[in-house]
């Protein structure tokens, strides 16, 4: 079964993906923040990791490049409000595997990730 972690702080969409991702057949893991997603990055094999930017105590940057560091084979998709230009630059500069901006479609989002991980 295919392990991916969903890391936002807005407790909707957070609960929405997980149920959405569950429903997939994925194992799913959630995270209110960064730094609560570290610790399940080092705790977990995980083929995917969904990452909001803006986030309490260590954003979704930094997120990446620990992933991008420490665990090469784990894909990262950045799902985010933050749709400048420059801002998606950074999030694929950093190593991201796709960049998605809000608001989003679920429908959408989980194609792409079936896409990532085959």
């Amino acid at each position: 079964m295919n392990k991916i972690l969903i890391v936002d702080d807005e407790p909707n969409i957070l609960l929405s993906l997980e149920f959405l991702f569950k429903k997939e057949g994925y194992r799913v893991f959630i995270a209110r923040d960064g730094e609560e997603a570290l610790g399940i990055i080092e705790e977990n094999h995980l083929e995917l990791v969904i990452l909001d930017v803006m986030m309490p105590r260590v954003d979704g940057y930094e997120v990446c490049r620990h992933l991008k560091k420490n665990h090469q084979t784990t894909k990262v998709v950045f799902l985010t409000a933050k749709s400048k230009q420059q801002d998606i630059q950074k999030g694929l500069s950093l190593g991201a595997d796709l960049y998605l901006t809000k608001p989003f479609s679920t429908k959408d989002l989980v194609n792409k990730v079936k896409l990532l991980m085959n």
